[in-house]
């Protein structure tokens, strides 16, 4: 099965094969025992950095590989929050432009208020017209009954 790879593996060639890691294991142990042996004043540090053991000060190998690391993190982080600002941005302009048109809407609804509560007056007034016109003749003047005086 390690013979057969797909044009994907061949295109990522830092990606093991589930097959390929109990050797790939075996041969980062060699190349770590071969820099033991080469440099025998070194130790490894708990967190897998090298260290001078004279002094305990870290050595530039293991300075160089936390400054691109800070250097990733930072990068990354601002990466990050570069496309927050933007998102954000991209929010307040949809916000803005329907605060906008809330407003158009806003000023056609009071626009049409305002003429309908014309109409509105000009029907009462209209009705008023025709009820004092209509209601006359039709009132009868209330009579009281005299009472006869004893």
């Amino acid at each position: 099965m390690d013979n057969i790879k797909s044009p994907i593996f061949e295109q990522l060639p830092g990606i093991p094969l589930a097959d390929e890691d109990a050797s790939d294991d075996d041969e980062r142990d060699s190349d770590d025992n071969e820099e033991d042996q080469r440099t025998p004043d070194r130790e490894a540090s708990p967190d897998g950095s090298r260290s001078v053991a004279d002094d305990g000060s870290k050595s530039v190998d293991s300075f160089s590989f936390q400054n691109d690391d800070c250097a990733l993190d930072e990068a990354e982080e601002k990466a990050r929050l570069i496309a927050q600002v933007l998102e954000l941005q991209n929010t307040l302009d949809d916000l803005s432009q329907k605060v906008d048109s809330v407003k158009e809407e806003n000023l056609k609804l009071k626009s049409e208020n305002q003429v309908l509560g014309q109409y509105i007056e000009n029907l009462m007034a209209a009705s008023n017209v025709f009820q004092s016109t209509t209601q006359n003749p039709k009132k009868k003047p209330n009579k009281k009954p005299s009472k006869p005086s004893s």
